[in-house]
């Protein structure tokens, strides 16, 4: 294929507002050679090694992450906190407008060109094996762009996972208690995976507390809940069914 049908090719193959990188142009056949001449020309315009974006294009963080799931393969996504309220379902989340928080796998890493480039917010990537990647992870479109978003039962157990370092729990009690329609085998599922004992114990003590619909629901034995006590916060309220100190502000929130 010639220069110009592959560039023809090139722009109608690749969404706007979102990042071009090199892998994807080695599977459409363009050359190091094409890229520089495209560059020449003005089409594209580099954001860092290996990752373009169409001149005069505007790519936010979201454009970014879409080509790390979509092109490069990367095990990332959208969880916890902003997950939550891109599927509209956390009323209550105060988040801050210049911080979002990307979930991946301990031993990912992420390229250069993401992690340096000007997002005109703070990407808070946090690494975990908590729960596997795969699972309760769903396709959402966000302004036009497709990005890999956890379903709003991996979401409530990833923003418990920041609690309380980066994470209010009061404030993650709020967003529970909304949290009506939750599907029980879906929970039921991420919980029996879930290998950090906090979570799990967090999520049914506000479930418990909140009345939730899933909870009655849940196979409690099934679920692997460990033993000894766990501190949440130092100088809080014991709770002995489910072994946590807790704030005394989330244990007396009525």
């Amino acid at each position: 294929m010639e220069g110009g049908k592959k560039l023809k090719n090139l722009l109608e193959k690749w969404p706007f507002g979102t990042v071009a990188t090199t892998a994807w142009f080695k599977d459409l056949s363009i050359s190091t050679q094409l890229v520089q001449h495209y560059i020449r020309d003005k089409w594209i315009e580099s954001i860092g090694w290996g990752a373009y974006k169409r001149v005069n294009d505007e790519v936010k963080w979201y454009g970014g992450l879409s080509s790390l799931q979509k092109q490069v393969g990367l095990p990332i996504h959208v969880g916890g906190p902003t997950a939550l309220f891109l599927r509209g379902n956390a009323h209550y989340v105060r988040l801050k407008s210049d911080e979002v928080f990307l979930f991946s796998l301990v031993n990912t890493r992420l390229p250069k060109w993401f992690l340096e480039y000007d997002w005109g917010l703070v990407i808070e990537e946090v690494k975990t094996s908590m729960l596997p990647e795969e699972v309760a992870i769903n396709s959402l479109d966000y302004k036009g762009v497709g990005i890999a978003v956890s379903s709003l039962e991996r979401a409530i157990l990833e923003s418990l996972y920041l609690c309380p370092d980066k994470f209010d729990l009061l404030e993650c009690y709020q967003i529970l208690e909304g949290l009506v329609n939750l599907r029980p085998q879906i929970v039921q599922d991420l919980l029996v995976q879930c290998s950090s004992i906090k979570v799990k114990r967090l999520f049914l003590y506000m479930a418990d507390k909140a009345q939730l619909p899933v909870f009655k629901h849940l196979k409690l034995g099934e679920i692997d809940l460990g033993s000894g006590d766990r501190m949440i916060v130092k100088k809080g309220v014991y709770d002995k069914k489910y072994q946590l100190c807790l704030p005394k502000e989330l244990i007396d929130y009525v």
